[in-house]
């Protein structure tokens, strides 16, 4: 659908700042996007906005009648973008802040000598808030071992270890590190049929860009995200919580409303930049379908985007025009299978006889943004199981071209005569 339409792409690549060149190095391919994806100029233009306007939200002068409602449209449209017919949005410092504060209310308040479970394939930021919440809280944390060959957990890899005395689960939506997503739906369905009370929260930090949050199919409690990751900026976060966790007790101001869960007053422009991320999946769903509902719209942008980075992984693997894939390259190894359904935009590799540090240094020095992921509290969890000191994370996203990756296949291909 995208892939079809050369002027679709131009005009996706219209929508976001320095889609094609750095500020600080000029001409570029930007293959980063797990570390933080482009934003939109609409982003750009909405935070100088609300970043200019004095007044504060809950006051009675029209300006802040302004700033309450752009809010609520906001949240009206996370739940559109989310699918969520009930539960509440609310914004906190981070991705990171917001899990470990959902974490750490759903252990605080699950029953003494109960389980904590989650997988070895997390981020750090569910893992390490679970394992600490759980010791503080008195409760056992278990840990599903992730398949080191396929980058994922299985439902039936979290069935194994469930038992009716779990009261607190984590979920990892999609890894920044093997790019593969996780069959949330399958995972929870397992909890549920032993511990259906389950507190469920899942990490959708890596899994929001391309496109397809479903929480009315997930039977989740908790869901966060990191805007600056979706097309959005820096400095704040998104969760979504049921009402059963909202009900529950948690750190609030005294006397304030029970069900209030945001800290201080939240900044209305990232609000604001949330509703440019939704109509731009609105847009991007009607120029590939003839859908006119706007869910439908988002539904068909998610299937767009999965189909396009599809076709984009798979010539970055298999190659394109005459040049070899990293399938084909014997210098290169491919972290968590090469033809792996999973894999949402993100490829992962070792490059035989470099570190990692200096082919990421190469490429950069070729005009393309790669990272290094090393075997540190970040990706330590993927990368020792493996063998492995370090590896090259190329991520790439929907405005992406087929051209680019040709570009990245050309640097790897000549690395091995040098």
């Amino acid at each position: 659908m995208i892939r079809e339409n050369p002027d679709l792409i131009a005009a996706i690549r219209d929508r976001f700042a320095h889609v094609d060149s750095c500020p600080f190095q000029g001409p570029r391919v930007f293959f980063e996007n797990a570390g933080g994806a482009l934003t939109l100029k609409s982003v750009v233009e909405t935070s100088a906005y609300y970043a200019a306007i004095p007044d504060n939200q809950g006051r009675d002068n029209p300006a802040a009648h302004a700033l309450v409602a752009t809010i609520d449209k906001a949240k009206a449209d996370l739940a559109l973008l989310m699918n969520a017919p009930s539960g509440q949005f609310f914004a906190g410092e981070s991705g990171t802040e917001l899990l470990f504060r959902l974490i750490r209310t759903a252990c605080v308040n699950a029953p003494k000598g109960a389980k904590v479970i989650g997988s070895s394939i997390e981020h750090p930021a569910s893992r390490s808030a679970a394992q600490r919440w759980a010791e503080i809280a008195g409760l056992d944390y278990i840990s599903v071992p992730h398949d080191d060959s396929t980058g994922q957990v299985s439902p039936e890899a979290y069935a194994t270890f469930m038992t009716p005395d779990v009261a607190v689960a984590t979920i990892l939506h999609a890894s920044p590190v093997t790019g593969m997503g996780m069959d949330v739906a399958g995972i929870v369905q397992e909890i549920r049929k032993v511990a259906p009370e389950c507190m469920i929260i899942v990490d959708g930090i890596q899994h929001a860009a391309h496109g397809q949050i479903d929480l009315a199919a997930y039977d989740v409690d908790g869901y966060v995200i990191s805007p600056y990751k979706m097309f959005s900026r820096h400095g704040y976060g998104i969760a979504w919580i049921s009402d059963r966790l909202t009900a529950l007790p948690h750190d609030m101001l005294l006397n304030a409303p029970a069900t209030g869960w945001e800290f201080g007053t939240r900044d209305t422009g990232a609000y604001a930049t949330i509703s440019d991320v939704v109509r731009y999946f609105e847009w991007l769903g009607g120029e590939v379908s003839g859908a006119t509902d706007p869910r439908a719209r988002i539904e068909a942008a998610g299937r767009a985007i999965h189909d396009y980075e599809t076709h984009l992984t798979k010539a970055m693997l298999h190659g394109t025009g005459n040049l070899p894939g990293l399938a084909e390259m014997a210098h290169v190894t491919v972290l968590a299978g090469i033809d792996n359904p999973a894999r949402e935009g993100l490829v992962s590799i070792a490059v035989k006889g470099h570190a990692s540090p200096d082919v990421v240094r190469l490429l950069n020095e070729n005009g393309i943004r790669t990272h290094t992921r090393k075997a540190d509290h970040y990706s330590g969890n993927v990368l020792d199981p493996l063998g492995l000191s370090d590896c090259i994370r190329i991520s790439l996203c929907h405005y992406n071209t087929e051209g680019e990756v040709a570009q990245l296949l050309s640097v790897l291909k000549d690395l091995e005569a040098a």
